[in-house]
């Protein structure tokens, strides 16, 4: 039997069209947002923040800033995922979590605050090189996670991004990174396309 994770994987296409008549009950949004949480991000950081976009007045907004793509209305919710820009002081309190269910020791978690002190502390370059990879992994596990819970998804990067940072109050140090639209494919969609061959993409050393 194929493991489904491999299944999700060889499967996920990005979906253009989607069934406008379906609407995603919040806690199918809670699910899908609890399992891209699951990602990793540099020393546990958790740098995201994903805002759900399902209402119709929501929509029109985020349509307007998205060059008017029409799947951001219909699909049934289209997440902006956002990444923070990296900061060491706010490691101690996500880190405690791990500290106190015995994984991790007081001295790993002073040791890893740091490191990121020293990797982040006046480096604008390395803090929004960390959100756009934590982020970028958390909405790469959101469509993976929408696959397997028999939904479509697209990655879209055709927005107004100053327009959406201001249109829907990101913080100062937060980044619209990419929007996900998910929800129930409708007719019309491609399959997977077929990928370069391995000899073209892949080296061994």
């Amino acid at each position: 039997m194929e493991n489904p994770l491999i299944t999700a994987i060889e499967q996920r296409m990005s979906a253009n069209f989607f069934d406008s008549t379906y609407q995603m009950p919040v806690p199918l949004i809670e699910r899908l947002v609890g399992l891209a949480t699951r990602a990793p991000s540099a020393f546990n950081l958790q740098n995201w923040r994903f805002i759900a976009v399902r209402s119709a007045a929501a929509k029109t907004r985020l349509c307007a800033l998205a060059w008017g793509q029409r799947k951001v209305h219909d699909a049934a919710t289209t997440f902006i995922v956002v990444g923070a820009l990296a900061r060491h002081d706010v490691l101690e309190e996500r880190l405690q979590p791990s500290i106190d269910a015995g994984l991790m020791p007081c001295r790993m978690a002073r040791a890893w605050i740091q490191a990121a002190r020293e990797l982040y502390e006046g480096s604008p370059q390395q803090q929004r090189d960390e959100a756009v990879r934590s982020a970028t992994l958390g909405a790469a596990t959101l469509m993976l996670a929408a696959q397997a819970l028999d939904l479509a998804s697209c990655p879209m990067s055709g927005f107004d991004s100053a327009g959406v940072a201001n249109e829907f109050g990101l913080a100062g140090d937060e980044l619209p990174i990419m929007l996900v639209a998910v929800g129930r494919p409708s007719t019309g969609n491609w399959p997977q396309k077929p990928r370069r061959p391995l000899a073209q993409v892949l080296q061994v050393v």
